[in-house]
């Protein structure tokens, strides 16, 4: 696995909390559900890199696919 990048963001206290909820009902940890979310949105909008394509979900396996 790649090394990974620290860095701090800021975050307004609602958001986090309702990022908090959405990655515990997703079973990934805070920042697994925020990467997780930069890749959605980098791959939608396709500007996701190739080295990251082929890298896997940080959570668990989903049906959705």
């Amino acid at each position: 696995m790649a090394e990974r990048k620290a860095f701090l963001v800021r975050l307004d206290p609602a958001l986090h909390e309702a990022l908090q909820r959405w990655a515990d009902s997703d079973l990934r940890s805070l920042n697994a559900q925020i990467e997780f979310l930069l890749r959605d949105a980098l791959r939608e909008a396709d500007r996701l890199p190739a080295q990251l394509r082929a890298d896997r979900d940080p959570g668990p396996s989903s049906s959705e696919e």
